[in-house]
Order: C-alpha cells, then sequence, then structure tokens
C-alpha cells in the first residue's frame, strides 16, 4: 500500500482494498477498486463457477451449487 503525494494522485478516488488511487475514469464507470485488486475479486469469483452437460443438450454455465444439485434430478428441484 503507498500513499503518494502528488496532486495529480489527491484527486484520484482510493481503492477500497488496498487504499492506492486509481483512475476516476474507472470510479465512473462504477468500479471500487483498482485494476490488480478488481482482478484478484473477478479471479476469486469465477474459481467457483463450472460448465456442466445437459443430457441430449447443450454445456450451461453453473454459477449457484445449488442448481448444479438439481441439474439430474427430474424436474430440476433439489431438497
Amino acid at each position: 500500500m503507498t500513499r503518494h503525494n502528488s496532486t495529480e494522485f489527491k484527486m484520484r478516488p482510493l481503492c477500497t482494498s488496498c487504499g492506492d488511487p486509481f483512475a476516476p475514469a474507472r470510479r465512473r464507470a462504477g468500479y471500487t477498486q483498482c485494476m490488480p485488486c478488481g482482478e484478484r475479486t473477478a479471479v476469486s469469483a469465477r474459481s467457483h463457477w463450472c460448465v456442466a452437460p445437459l443430457h441430449k443438450s447443450n454445456y450451461v454455465l453453473i454459477t449457484d451449487e445449488n442448481d448444479l444439485k438439481g441439474i439430474n434430478n427430474k424436474g430440476g428441484l433439489h431438497r
């Protein structure tokens, strides 16, 4: 975590993870983290996804564990 004293960095928003300043355009786009912290967050979120084949159909991206449990169950509901 580095702090910069120049006036250029004083006007920049601060990352919510590491506290470093990042580009104002990124903040206007709705991001609250710098690029490196945002990438780490995205990679960790994607690590919980999996792709499952459906019978006589295509592959589907599963992001919720309950969907994966009920995918081979007739009716698609998991209890």
